[in-house]
């Protein structure tokens, strides 16, 4: 592959470079990730930033929808937009169905648009591996806003907030009292909570529950990278494109306000020193699986079945003879 012809063509914005250098930086072949990890350091420093937004939700709220209304008007206001949509992946079998794009068809269309699902596949956290990677071309190929979508795991879902500038957590009508909006976790990650499906018949459930849920925002302890105001909670309908245009009025008034008092650059950076620690960890944990450590480790867990060895003391010879050694 043509590194530097791909560079190129991402740079300049060509929506099939782009897929192709995703489907790149997801690959688990070793020469594949030698070939990504060329291409990533190729792109970086051109001085391209975007918005990064992250949406999570429970199953079923609307977050399909809602991102193709919300990316409609945004491209509608001449911004190229970006959709990464994380899916869950089969326990049993491996395998995703990877349908956003199918329910997204009018903003798939759309030529200021691009949309990427990709499988969780083991990831926890409700975002696939390389997520954070994607974010990087996606930036480099020139879209002003990326929107990554969570598998909508629930409470735990926090790993989408170490690589977004915003957090956006959609909840459903009648989804939770006063008590459920304090609990730690996933409420307390979120800049902007959207009470979605703020239409017809669950209109008022929908304004109730918005109010009960900014009611327990007050009761959390204040983060020193909000203004005032914030973390704040909205009704929006994205059926009816109702409240659109007020949550992104929003979100641009906190990310002014973030870039001003120096938030922004620093949330970016401890977030770049995150995923710098993420990287080695999940590196030394698959040579756990790779040979001569791999046998090794049988090795001792046969002795340890014995009782021959106790779990602490064959860890400790795994970790100090086998693995610093490999």
């Amino acid at each position: 592959m043509d590194i530097d012809d791909l560079k190129t063509r991402i740079l300049a914005g060509e929506r099939r470079a782009l897929a192709r250098a995703i489907t790149l930086v997801e690959s688990g072949r070793v020469d594949h990730r030698a070939q990504a990890l060329a291409l990533l350091e190729a792109v970086k420093g051109h001085g391209r930033q975007a918005l990064r937004v992250g949406l999570s939700g429970t199953p079923g709220v609307g977050k399909s929808t809602f991102i193709e209304a919300f990316g409609c008007m945004l491209t509608g206001r001449g911004l190229r937009v970006a959709v990464l949509a994380v899916d869950p992946s089969s326990a049993r079998s491996g395998g995703s169905i990877l349908g956003d794009k199918t329910r997204m068809e009018r903003l798939s269309r759309d030529p200021g648009a691009f949309i990427r699902p990709s499988p969780s596949q083991s990831q926890l956290g409700g975002v696939a591996r390389r997520t954070r990677e994607a974010i990087d071309l996606c930036e480099a190929a020139g879209f002003d806003v990326i929107l990554i979508e969570t598998v909508g795991v629930g409470q735990s879902e926090t790993m989408v907030a170490e690589m977004s500038d915003l957090f956006v957590l959609l909840l459903a009508p009648a989804g939770g009292d006063e008590l459920q909006g304090v609990k730690r976790g996933i409420m307390e990650m979120a800049d902007i909570l959207l009470v979605n499906k703020a239409d017809g018949d669950l209109k008022a459930t929908a304004v109730r529950t918005c109010a009960d849920y900014a009611g327990a925002l007050r009761l959390l302890r204040k983060r020193p990278q909000d203004p005032q105001g914030f973390p704040k909670a909205l009704t929006v309908s994205a059926l009816e494109e109702a409240g659109l245009a007020n949550v992104w009025d929003e979100m641009c008034g906190l990310t002014d306000w973030r870039r001003a008092e120096g938030h922004f650059d620093a949330r970016r950076a401890a977030q770049a020193r995150f995923w710098f620690e993420a990287e080695v960890r999940e590196r030394l944990l698959a040579r756990l699986s790779r040979e001569p450590v791999k046998g090794a480790m049988r090795a001792l867990a046969g002795q340890v079945e014995d009782g021959e060895l106790t779990p602490s003391a064959a860890a400790e010879e795994l970790l100090s003879t086998h693995l610093m050694m490999s």
